[in-house]
């Protein structure tokens, strides 16, 4: 069975889609294969990629019966990551696929259909803690929560574990957190420093890894591909991401031990 990651966030603007397809990329050049599901209604990651709502068939036509999960599938030009888009939505229609989405064992049955050719399925879930997202966290062993090293976000944040503990109490009991990933840190800043200092004495399981605030994202996204995929020189952003990749297979093998059914005693000779 894979191991299945919601991205998520309570608020927009944290960079959360970023992390989701940077993290992919990062996996999948480590030797993972990686599905990396995108689950928010405007297609963020078709977006990412300088696609138009028209070009990827996906999760829309898998959910209204017009294509198996198999054939929804979108593969790309890094042989270890594979997509599966959010398929061809009229914006009008997304009330629609957000309860289709929403449907028990919906995505569920998507994900078992798919995952056995996977190692990771990441999910990009939309900003907040609407319908989409909750169903990310039901099926998902993990969430991997992003957050803004900005006042704002830290506010905000008992919302997201409220919806955590309902969604463990409710339907997914093995849910776990995965780690707190701070973006948009510059601890140059005042601001940004305060914010990181409550993360660490608040909340247990912030990463090491943080992600910057660098004009190089902006650059990424202006022609269409993830950091890794910019020409010249590799960037210490796209570095961070091969860090970030690194410390969450770390907390995966370890948090799996801890799991694993006792041993007998065994002998060698």
């Amino acid at each position: 069975m894979s191991q299945r990651i919601a991205v998520v966030s309570q608020k927009g603007g944290v960079g959360k889609t970023t992390v989701a397809l940077n993290l992919a990329v990062a996996f999948a050049e480590r030797g993972k294969k990686v599905l990396l599901a995108d689950l928010d209604p405007q297609g963020a990651i078709g977006l990412s990629l300088a696609k138009g709502d028209a070009a990827l068939v996906g999760l829309a036509e898998v959910l209204t019966g017009r294509a198996r999960p198999e054939d929804a599938l979108t593969t790309t030009k890094l042989g270890g990551l594979t997509l599966l888009s959010r398929g061809r939505l009229d914006p009008a229609d997304v009330p629609a696929w957000e309860q289709a989405l929403f449907s028990p064992d919906a995505l569920l049955g998507v994900v078992k259909a798919l995952e056995s050719r996977f190692d990771v399925v990441l999910f990009d879930t939309p900003a907040g803690l609407g319908m989409a997202t909750r169903a990310a966290l039901a099926v998902s062993e993990w969430t991997l929560i992003v957050t803004q090293a900005e006042a704002l976000a830290l506010r905000s944040m008992s919302q997201l574990m409220r919806v955590l503990e309902h969604v463990k109490q409710t339907q997914n009991p093995g849910l776990k957190v995965l780690g707190f990933l701070p973006t948009f840190v510059d601890l140059k800043k005042d601001s940004s420093r305060v914010v990181m200092d409550e993360l660490w004495t608040g909340f247990a399981g912030v990463l090491d890894t943080m992600i910057p605030r660098a004009d190089v994202f902006a650059l990424a996204s202006q022609r269409g591909v993830p950091l890794a995929f910019l020409g010249g020189p590799m960037t210490p952003e796209a570095r961070r991401f091969d860090q970030l990749a690194a410390e969450l297979e770390t907390h995966l093998v370890t948090h799996g031990a801890a799991h694993d059914a006792p041993r007998a005693e065994r002998h060698l000779l």
